[in-house]
């Protein structure tokens, strides 16, 4: 903050409405009218234009837009064209809002605000204009999501439901984040903070009549190899009428990088004829969506088709596709397997006299400090931790700090899983599969 600036503050009680008309009395008095600095957002030479600033997901009305005329007046009647996406939107009944009441209007002019239900396509931050003219919408800089909790319906069945409301509830909240991890098949439901999203799941709840749980997300582990080896799948079965025969011979071996999966088919001499190589890769890549150590995905590998044999009558593209996940599973316990798991890159900003539990609660969580930047009473410091030790992160800076710590992190990278902390996951994901079988 310079000297030539000024920050008005007020003091109150949301819970209780304590302050709340002293901060509207600020707002008409001590804050500059809008009619005197107009606006900023650029529209061209149109005549009508309208600035979306909000988006409320009302389970009855639908999507409600809120908006503020730029131009006008615009009535009903008026359409519109939204430049982002080229589409005509018709404003139809214009509502003004009184909390949970709204009021019919006819027209509205400059300056006022309104709002319209059911525009198609139209979300927080869009500019409507009249005609199509160029028009450069407010950048609107969101902040990143930094908790996230997987969310499951409590009745079964709800799994849709769940997910229309959590989507309306998202266009209504840019800072509220829904998606389904590919690897772990959770949907997550991402906030800013724990309370966050606990109040989306009220809001869930009281609008859209859908009951959830939240829980910690699962760690998305995956598996590879660091050595070379080799097995044979040889899958033989014979039932009265015709059998099934299927014999593949692979190698594999790690890919640099630890990425990516690659199948070579070093056939020669049709041992194995061309038509069923293609089921092996298929039955391999099957094996490797579970590895053996925690059933995790597993990358970074190169399979060699390099031999194997077949019968004339026996064999089928089932067979071998069985062979080839034998073979894998057989070659893949001898290729000295490892766990692998997500490391994050995390910038946090802290009072200087929090430095040291912060920096001490990192080491505790097996983090890599990068450096530190001290500014005007506050230091920003950046580090590397696995994922799996801050998942419940902003809880654990909020008690630090006294609630004045923030943090945003991004995947960065994986990273070998110490042995001692490897063979605990190994060992938990052996008594599940024994769980699960009684």
């Amino acid at each position: 903050m310079t000297r030539d600036e000024l920050y008005p503050v007020a003091c109150g009680v949301a819970t209780k409405n304590l302050g709340t008309t002293a901060l509207l009395d600020l707002l008409v008095e001590g804050v500059p009218s809008p009619a005197r600095k107009g606006t900023t957002i650029e529209f061209g030479d149109a005549k009508q234009a309208v600035f979306v600033f909000k988006t409320i997901a009302d389970p009855f009305a639908g999507r409600i837009s809120c908006f503020r005329v730029l131009a006008g007046p615009v009535t009903g009647e008026t359409t519109l064209v939204d430049p982002r996406t080229h589409a005509k939107e018709r404003l139809g009944q214009i509502l003004l809002l009184q909390g949970k009441d709204n009021e019919p209007s006819d027209a509205l002019c400059v300056g006022d605000l309104g709002a319209v239900a059911k525009l198609k396509d139209v979300v927080t931050g869009d500019v409507l204009v009249d005609h199509e003219v160029p028009v450069e919408p407010p950048h609107i800089d969101f902040p990143e999501p930094v908790m996230s909790f997987a969310v499951t319906p409590k009745s079964k069945g709800d799994e849709e439901k769940m997910a229309t409301g959590l989507r309306r509830l998202e266009e209504e909240d840019p800072t509220l984040h829904l998606r389904r991890d590919q690897q772990t098949g959770e949907q997550l439901l991402s906030g800013m903070s724990q309370m966050h999203v606990e109040v989306a799941v009220d809001r869930l709840r009281s609008r859209f009549n859908v009951d959830v749980e939240l829980h910690p997300p699962r760690v998305p582990y995956l598996e590879t190899i660091r050595s070379e080896a080799r097995a044979q799948g040889k899958y033989k079965k014979q039932t009265g009428g015709r059998g099934q025969y299927g014999d593949a011979h692979i190698i594999i071996e790690p890919i640099e990088g630890r990425t990516g999966y690659e199948f070579v088919d070093q056939i020669v001499g049709g041992v194995i004829p061309q038509g069923f190589r293609p089921a092996v890769d298929k039955g391999v890549q099957e094996a490797m969506a579970r590895g053996e150590l925690a059933g995790a995905p597993v990358q970074g590998v190169r399979v060699r088709l390099v031999d194997g044999s077949y019968h004339n009558v026996d064999s089928s593209e089932m067979a071998f596709k069985i062979a080839g996940s034998m073979a894998f599973k057989q070659a893949y316990e001898k290729a000295d397997p490892v766990l692998l798991e997500p490391i994050m890159e995390i910038e946090i900003t802290v009072p200087d006299e929090s430095v040291g539990a912060v920096n001490g609660d990192l080491n505790s969580r097996r983090g890599r400090l990068h450096g530190m930047e001290p500014k005007s009473g506050l230091t920003t410091i950046k580090a590397e931790v696995p994922m799996a030790e801050i998942l419940t992160y902003s809880q654990a800076l909020t008690s630090m700090t006294g609630g004045r710590g923030d943090h945003h992190m991004h995947f960065l990278r994986y990273e070998e899983v110490p042995a001692h902390i490897a063979q605990k996951l190994i060992e938990q994901t052996k008594k599940e599969k024994e769980e699960a079988k009684v």
